[in-house]
């Protein structure tokens, strides 16, 4: 298996270094500063553990590559570039090479299987950071994070298999999950509290409202039918393979809608909350709490907002969540 990782960012690039690293055959897309930083100097993978620079085969688009059938596609860039992506690897040549949906969210599977036959689903559980073009940064410890992989909409293959087993040999605990969506829908939930740690600071006083915005979107499973996994910190495999860590030299961990406003790139609010009010109108469920959570994104970008630079209290009055 040749694994292509499209969209080096955090967590692409911490899954091409380590590949890379483990002898795995790996060909990474990147763009802008990134492709050009790691085709110069290589990759600087950094964790609790390491602090390695590897050399990564590094490409700008999928036309550069000549797709084989045992190729795995591993997209990693956030869900408002995924259609392009997949335009861009249907143009390539792509067929019926496994497609894994290595992203947060729930929307890039269906889109993905508009283009192709073969698409999984990967629930991300790894906090990564990139700031600095050709670096990349693991939070955690023993394992550089961890994954539940299955197919969409449901079951498993041999590459399910295959990806996982590359995976455990690259310094990440991976799990074969044919309801990976449940899983999917799980991790969603604690990504509902992104936009907040990003206009209001990581060490806001925010517990509430992300607890509210989780709650909102339980009711709307409920009346959607949508069973959903436990993938917060009661899953007892957080402790055992991704517990967070200082990285020596690493810039502090934060979330990846934070990290995309410090890179000055277009956030995924409206596949992370947006999913809920998308839900919630499809099912007659109302959605204040995501609702002005959705707002809240389009107003730090609308008035180009600097991260951390709202008061939280003083925003909850006006959106009339206080």
């Amino acid at each position: 298996m040749r694994i292509i990782v499209y969209g080096v960012g955090a967590i692409g690039g911490v899954l091409a270094g380590a590949l890379a690293r483990s002898g795995a055959e790996v060909i990474g897309i990147a763009r802008g500063r990134m492709l050009e930083a790691v085709q110069q100097k290589g990759l600087r993978l950094m964790s609790p553990d390491l602090d390695e620079v590897i050399r990564v085969p590094m490409v700008g688009s999928p036309s550069e590559i000549d797709f084989r059938p045992d190729d795995a596609i591993l997209l990693c860039m956030k869900t408002q570039d995924t259609q392009p992506a997949l335009e861009a690897l249907r143009m390539a040549g792509v067929t019926d090479q496994p497609v894994f949906c290595t992203q947060n969210g729930v929307a890039n599977e269906p889109m993905a299987l508009r283009f192709f036959p073969n698409v999984h689903g990967m629930t991300v559980m790894l906090p990564g950071t990139y700031l600095t073009p050709g670096e990349v940064v693991s939070h955690c410890t023993p394992k550089l994070g961890m994954f539940d992989i299955g197919r969409f909409p449901y079951g498993k293959d041999a590459a399910d298999d295959a990806l996982v087993d590359a995976l455990w040999k690259a310094g990440f605990a991976a799990f074969v999950k044919p309801d990976v969506m449940a899983s999917k829908y799980g991790k969603l939930l604690l990504n509902l509290g992104n936009i907040s740690g990003a206009a209001f600071g990581s060490a806001a006083p925010d517990g509430d409202l992300r607890k509210a915005a989780q709650r909102e979107a339980r009711t709307v499973y409920e009346a959607a039918g949508i069973t959903f996994a436990d993938v917060s910190n009661a899953d007892e495999r957080r402790d055992a393979y991704i517990r967070v860590a200082e990285v020596p030299g690493a810039p502090a961990m934060s979330n990846s809608t934070l990290q995309s406003f410090q890179r000055g790139n277009s956030v995924e609010t409206d596949f992370l909350n947006g999913e809920i009010c998308y839900l919630g109108r499809l099912h007659g469920v109302k959605t204040p709490v995501n609702d002005a959570l959705m707002a809240l994104a389009v107003r730090m970008l609308r008035e180009r907002i600097e991260p951390g630079a709202l008061d939280l209290q003083a925003t909850l009055h006006e959106s009339g969540l206080a």
